[in-house]
């Protein structure tokens, strides 16, 4: 009884627990073993979109997309009308206090481990 207090008391004060804390803060609040791809920052703000990604999306009716939010909008509104053209669902974090180099993420809601995420 006093451990399940205890556990009610930390959650209450640092929030619920997390698995794999540092994996999501890398991958835009993600787990990897659900993600099926990811671009860098630079490969966002690179001229034009993806081709790789936008075949992904079409093959991958049920993923959703992810945007770094540190990425500016002129940048990612290419990957967003993208995400739109294909009816995706996407978000955009903004984790402010964990910087990461990820600056896409195609994931699903369940696990899929994918060996290599990184689009060349």
């Amino acid at each position: 009884m006093a451990k399940d207090i205890e556990n009610i008391l930390q959650e209450g004060i640092h929030g619920p627990k997390e698995i794999n804390p540092e994996e999501r803060k890398k991958f835009l609040g993600t787990l990897r073993e659900r993600i099926l791809a990811v671009l860098t920052k630079s490969q966002v703000r690179a001229s034009g979109t993806n081709s790789q990604i936008q075949d992904l999306l079409k093959q991958n009716p049920k993923v959703k997309m992810i945007l770094n939010g540190d990425i500016d909008y002129s940048y990612l509104r290419k990957y967003i009308k993208l995400a739109n053209d294909n009816h995706i669902p996407f978000t955009i974090s903004n984790d402010q206090e964990h910087p990461t180099d990820i600056g896409l993420v195609l994931a699903y809601d369940y696990a899929v481990d994918i060996e290599n995420i990184y689009i060349q």
